[in-house]
């Protein structure tokens, strides 16, 4: 998996790139420090036909233009996380309608940022928990699960069977700390704020154990 960090701070690049290792140890990290640099990557390793599954961009680095090159990235059929310290609700919402799928706050602690690169990379979408909190319109937050990645929907389906985080692990082969990090990262898709809602949210989709 090749993932691309885009900032024009290196100590920040470094830092992303470290807990990527943490949570993706098999991905490759390419780096650009503006938003050219983003672009000739994604052109490149497209062309070499190793695509860039990620892309962590930073709204305000030279050349970026805003949400304004997150559009442009995306339209070259980048997945784009925006990584940022403006996390105003209508910045975020600006991110999403210009393709973005996830939005990270360079404000959030290291086990915040580790668990939102977690569920990114995994497929899964991403917004601020502020923003989930005001509801902010322009943005997609009324609870649904087509936001689950596979891995996600796996975990569903066991809680709503009313299996514990260590029967879930052992029928999934995770660990127990990866089966909460998907658990967690459920309640925050579906808008849940415990297992329970979960399972009633989900039956209410239509969901079936």
């Amino acid at each position: 998996m090749n993932i691309l960090i885009a900032d024009d701070h290196p100590m920040l690049r470094d830092a992303l790139a470290r807990t990527l290792g943490d949570v993706m140890p098999q991905a490759r990290i390419v780096e650009a420090a503006d938003y050219a640099g983003a672009e000739r990557a994604a052109r490149g390793h497209a062309a070499e036909g190793a695509p860039l599954a990620l892309a962590l961009v930073d709204l305000h680095m030279p050349g970026m233009d805003g949400v304004e090159g997150v559009r442009r990235l995306a339209a070259l059929g980048l997945r784009v996380a925006v990584v940022s310290g403006d996390d105003d609700p209508a910045v975020v919402r600006a991110a999403f309608a210009a393709g973005a799928v996830a939005f990270l706050p360079k404000s959030d602690a290291h086990d915040q940022m580790r668990q939102a690169l977690r569920v990114v990379c995994e497929g899964g979408p991403w917004l601020p928990a502020q923003v989930l909190a005001v509801a902010a319109p322009g943005i997609q937050t009324r609870p649904h699960a087509g936001g689950l990645t596979p891995r996600q929907a796996d975990v569903l389906r066991c809680l709503m069977r009313g299996q514990p985080n260590k029967l879930i692990a052992r029928e999934l082969g995770l660990t127990e700390g990866t089966v909460k990090i998907h658990v967690a990262a459920i309640l925050r898709i579906l808008q849940a704020r415990n297992r329970t809602e979960a399972v009633v949210i989900a039956r209410e989709l239509g969901w079936v154990p």
